[in-house]
């Protein structure tokens, strides 16, 4: 089954700038779209943001609008999203997925383990 590693999480402070990477451990033939999520403690992982990667489309949650940007090179098979501007409620386990309908969070693949980011004030 498809797997998706995320990396490139870390502690940073308020204001700094942080960018996930998301891969798949092998082949995965073509894909159409696929999504950033965040976990924090007690609360339901939620999507951030997702990008249709045939037409370019992207979609962020209101929170991180203006501030992230998710992007995808098709070359390395690898998703990005690069979070500028952090505050500490962007603190969180986050973890990429591949999307079953590109406009909906559902998605398709397993949950890995995710790459901490942890912002401080």
């Amino acid at each position: 089954q498809e797997r998706l590693v995320e990396s490139g999480g870390g502690s940073v402070q308020a204001g700094e700038s942080l960018t996930l990477s998301c891969a798949p451990t092998e082949y995965t033939g073509r894909i159409n779209c696929m999504a950033w999520f965040r976990q924090v403690p007690g609360k339901e992982r939620e999507g951030v943001a997702r990008i249709n990667i045939n037409l370019g489309g992207t979609y962020y949650i209101k929170s991180v609008q203006g501030r992230f940007t998710v992007s995808r090179d098709n070359a390395k098979n690898t998703m990005y999203l690069q979070m500028n501007a952090l505050k500490p409620e962007d603190t969180g386990v986050y973890y990429c997925a591949r999307l079953r309908i590109c406009d909906q969070w559902p998605v398709l693949t397993p949950w890995g383990q995710g790459t901490q980011v942890t912002v401080s004030s």
